[in-house]
């Protein structure tokens, strides 16, 4: 994948943010910080999830996106 994929989900309020193709996904570890590491099968860590990432999300956020 050469692009990073970042979802944002209000209905679930969960950030999503991959660093490989989430096909890959085999299996998933918690931080004990409301966010979960996913990892391919060779245990490398290709994105995370973190929960409850709004605190009220009935506001709006502010997003920057960089391309570098």
């Amino acid at each position: 994948m050469d692009k990073i994929k970042v979802i944002l989900d209000r209905r679930t309020n969960t950030l999503d943010v991959w660093f490989d193709d989430s096909q890959k996904e085999f299996i998933c570890e918690e931080t004990g910080d409301e966010v979960i590491l996913k990892k391919d099968k060779d245990n490398n860590i290709i994105g995370f999830e973190k929960l409850n990432v709004l605190k009220h999300t009935n506001k709006n956020i502010p997003i920057e996106v960089l391309t570098v």
